[in-house]
Formats: structure tokens, C-alpha cells, sequence
């Protein structure tokens, strides 16, 4: 396994790269190592006002920029992730642990966000409204809502910052971003292909330093009008309120806890070979990670022990290892919480299936694990594990595992599979999520929505969707 080289981090504000002299700093650690791998400037407040001040002037000058035009920059930049992919990639699997082959796609699938998103802005029409008298015309046009400030976490350091700076920058918006401070080097990566493409300075920052800090000072700015959120529901809790203040439009991507309902009808070694694959992958570090298994007692038993067999069996490693197929938690604190839950779950009569342990003491790997006979009362049955852990349920009939599904106040994804048509149409009516996937685990692509409801918040990126969420309507009454 050769090893790779890390980029050198910086600060991204008004067509300048920005180094760590003089200012604050943090460590970028590689979870599979638990060592070193860079050290990531902090913006200080001037730094903040700066990215800000370029926000407002680079906004007046983008939103002047015709969509053919703004298309043809996203498509370019699209190109050149395209191009870069494998550099990218590796850079992505250095600092948050998931699998090479993994990295590759959610680069490509970054890709995919800017390129569909340069034929969307092509799109973004108004209408005119018959009037009532002659010589009166009433148009609905629709405008770039203004600058954004956008925030996203380190478990998809390219897909999540490629909606928001792909359908910002489409709409007409400017945008400042701040990814997650483990996760840096992906989205600065994204940030120098656009800058190849020939977006204009100012349009973009990307900007680190401390999340609380850096969130309340950029909402709290009038330059601002609109942020953009995916991360836990406690903290969109708090964004929002921020947001609020300003009556600023905010779209929130937050927590989720997905029930999966399987049906006894199904072939249960086929499903289990599908629900382990999407469970594990990014070692469970997926906001629709599928999580609580409701499976029907006539297929129960053999699910839960093919699901536990293929989990068991698992190789898990180093991302760059091409043998391994899951990567470590991509921080220490993943493993307190596994360790935790997994214990709380054994308090509360839970059984092992498979797995319950942390993987050596270099890096932050846990075994692939899988719990059976799980109550209601056990915590992971309530609060979202995001790691390598499934909890699997018995559920006897269609009315109860609906109500169970659908106990928790979050509401991102769900999953049911049946090889019924009634119960396919029946389960997808009934789950309450903003993303259903019926018979299958796929929900995502980018010329689809993407948001939940209930606590798991509300607005959508991706699709058509996505890129309304940065424009708003004006109507124009003309005699």
C-alpha cells in the first residue's frame, strides 16, 4: 500500500488562498492512524468579514451572470472533479476514513450534482399571468435569493458541500462555506476546480474555525440571506433559530434513524446481502443509514443470521487498503458512542449477534455489529447510532410495525421490501419520511429531493427542489 501525500490546508476568501500564519489552527487526523495528517488555518473574524464583504460584491456581479453563462462554469467544474478523482479521493479517504473505492464514487457522484445543476439553472422559469385588462401584463420571475452561508459535516466531505455550492452558485447566489473542520482538503479540492472553471472571485469562501463561532457570526451578518445545514438536529435546532432572528430562509438536513420493514415474503438471504451492504457502508456514518430493522417472525431467524454471517465476515481496514470494504469511525468520538450504546443495549437484555468491540488501538476501527432481540427501552432504539451497529425487531403485523416505524420524531429515511404489491404500495404510503425506498436502499441521486420532516428538518437539496430553495419569487404588475 503506497502511501499518499496530503494537501497542504488553507483558507478560501476572495479569490485568495489563505495559509495558517498568523492565525489560529487545528489538527486534521487520518482515523485510521489516529496520527497528524495536517494542520487547518482558522478564520478570524476579519477573515469572516472579508468572506462576507466578497459574499455582497461577488453576489451583485453572479446574479448578473446569465444562466448559460453560470452553466457553463458548473459544467467545466464538474469536468475537472471528473479529472481529478483519484487525487480527490485519496484525499477524502486520508481524513475521513472511508474506503478508496467509496471516496471514488461520492466524487464522481459530486460531479454529477455540478453537471446536473448546470442544465437546472438553465431552468429556473417564471411565468406571466393572464391579466384582466388590456394592456396590463403580470409576470412571476424568479430571483437568486442572495448570499449563503452553508455549513456541512465531515462523514460526505464532497456530496453534501456539492448540493449546496452547486445549487447556491446555479440560482445566482454567492456562497461561503464552512465544511467540517476534520474533513477539509475534500472541499477545498471543489473550491479550486471551480476556481479553474473561471468563477469570478468573491462568488465562494470557504472558510474553518470553530463551528459555534463561525455559525452565529456569519447568520447574524445582514449580508446573509439564506444558510443552507446538514448536521444533527440539536445543533439545526439552534441554526435555526439564529436564522430566524434575521427572518432568514433556511433549509435544514438533520438527524435520522431509519426503520427498515421487511416483509416475510421476501427472499431474506438476497435482502440481507442488500441491507448489509448499505448499513456498512461509510461504517454506518450515513444520515439514511438504514438502522432499525423490523423484520417479520416468519423470515426473522434466517434474516438475522445471513445479515449477521455477511457483517462477520466483513473486511475492515484502512481505506487505502484495496482489501478492505468498511473503514474506521472517523473520530474518537464515534467510539465512546458505540461503546455506550452497544453497552446500553446489553443492560437492556439485548443479544450480540455479531461484532460489539473495538478493532485493535491504532485508528478508530469497530467491528461490523449486529444486535437482536432489541427493546424500545434500549437507547439505540431512540437516538441515532451513526456507526457499524444494526438493531433487529420482530414485528408480527402490518398495523404495529408502522406505528414502531414511525415512533421516533425523526424522519429522513425509510425502507420496506416486500415482493407484494399491496404491501408495496401500502408501506410506502404509511412510512412518514421525507425519502422512501421501496425495495431498494437507493434514495439519492441528483436530479431527485433530498430532505426529511419532522425533526429530521425541512427544505430539500438536490432536483429541481434543491435549486428553488435559492430563489425567490417576485411578481411584477405592469401597465
Amino acid at each position: 500500500m503506497a502511501t499518499a501525500q496530503y494537501d497542504k490546508l488553507h483558507l478560501y476568501i476572495d479569490g485568495e488562498w489563505l495559509g495558517a500564519s498568523g492565525r489560529k489552527t487545528g489538527n486534521v487526523v487520518n482515523p485510521a492512524t489516529g496520527e497528524t495528517i495536517g494542520t487547518l488555518p482558522h478564520a478570524s473574524k476579519a477573515d469572516l468579514d472579508r468572506a462576507l464583504d466578497a459574499a455582497q460584491r461577488g453576489f451583485l456581479a453572479w446574479r448578473k451572470t446569465s444562466p448559460n453563462e453560470r452553466a457553463k462554469v458548473l459544467r467545466k467544474a464538474g469536468e475537472l472533479f471528473r479529472e481529478r478523482a483519484d487525487h480527490i479521493a485519496t484525499q477524502m479517504t486520508l481524513e475521513e476514513g472511508k474506503t478508496l473505492a467509496e471516496s471514488k464514487m461520492e466524487v464522481l457522484g459530486s460531479a454529477e450534482i455540478f453537471e446536473w445543476m448546470a442544465e437546472e439553472c438553465r431552468r429556473s422559469y417564471g411565468r406571466l399571468v393572464p391579466s384582466r385588462s388590456a394592456g396590463h401584463r403580470q409576470m412571476v420571475v424568479r430571483e437568486p435569493v442572495g448570499p449563503v452561508a452553508a455549513f456541512s459535516p465531515w462523514n460526505f466531505p464532497a456530496v453534501t458541500p456539492a448540493r449546496k455550492i452547486a445549487a447556491s452558485l446555479a440560482a445566482g447566489c454567492s456562497c461561503i462555506i464552512k465544511p467540517a473542520e476534520e474533513t477539509p482538503a475534500t472541499a477545498l479540492a471543489m473550491a479550486k476546480c471551480l476556481e479553474d472553471a473561471g468563477l469570478p472571485k468573491g462568488v465562494l469562501s470557504v472558510v474553518f474555525g470553530v463551528p459555534s463561532e463561525v455559525s452565529t457570526y456569519l447568520i447574524a451578518s445582514p449580508v446573509i440571506r439564506k444558510i443552507s445545514f446538514t448536521g444533527s438536529t440539536v445543533v439545526g435546532k439552534h441554526l435555526a433559530k439564529l436564522a430566524a432572528d434575521g427572518v432568514k430562509r433556511a433549509t435544514l438536513e438533520l438527524g435520522g434513524h431509519a426503520p427498515v420493514v421487511i416483509f416475510d415474503d421476501v427472499d431474506a438471504e438476497s435482502v440481507a446481502k442488500m441491507a448489509v451492504a448499505a448499513k456498512y457502508r461509510n461504517a454506518g456514518q450515513v444520515c439514511i443509514s438504514p438502522t432499525r430493522f423490523y423484520v417479520q417472525e416468519n423470515v426473522h431467524d434466517r434474516f438475522v443470521a445471513k445479515f449477521a454471517e455477511l457483517a462477520a465476515a466483513m473486511p475492515v481496514g484502512d481505506g487505502m487498503d484495496a482489501k478492505s470494504k468498511m473503514g474506521p469511525l472517523a473520530n474518537a468520538r464515534r467510539i465512546d458512542a458505540m461503546e455506550q450504546m452497544i453497552g446500553d443495549a446489553r443492560d437492556h437484555g439485548a443479544k450480540v449477534a455479531t461484532g460489539g468491540e473495538r478493532i485493535g488501538n491504532a485508528g478508530y476501527f469497530w467491528q461490523p455489529t449486529v444486535l437482536s432481540e432489541v427493546g424500545n427501552d434500549a437507547k439505540i432504539m431512540n437516538v441515532e447510532p451513526f456507526g457499524p451497529v444494526a438493531a433487529m425487531v420482530r414485528f408480527k403485523k402490518f398495523d404495529e410495525v408502522v406505528e414502531e416505524a414511525n415512533r421516533l420524531p425523526y424522519g429522513l429515511a425509510a425502507y420496506a421490501f416486500t415482493s407484494s404489491a399491496t404491501n408495496a404500495q401500502a408501506i410506502g404510503d404509511a412510512l412518514d419520511s421525507g425519502l422512501v425506498g421501496v425495495n431498494t436502499f437507493g434514495v439519492t441521486v441528483p436530479e431527485t429531493p433530498f430532505g426529511g420532516v419532522k425533526e429530521s428538518g425541512y427544505g430539500s437539496e438536490g432536483g429541481s427542489e434543491g435549486l428553488d430553495a435559492y430563489l425567490q419569487t417576485k411578481f411584477i404588475s405592469q401597465m
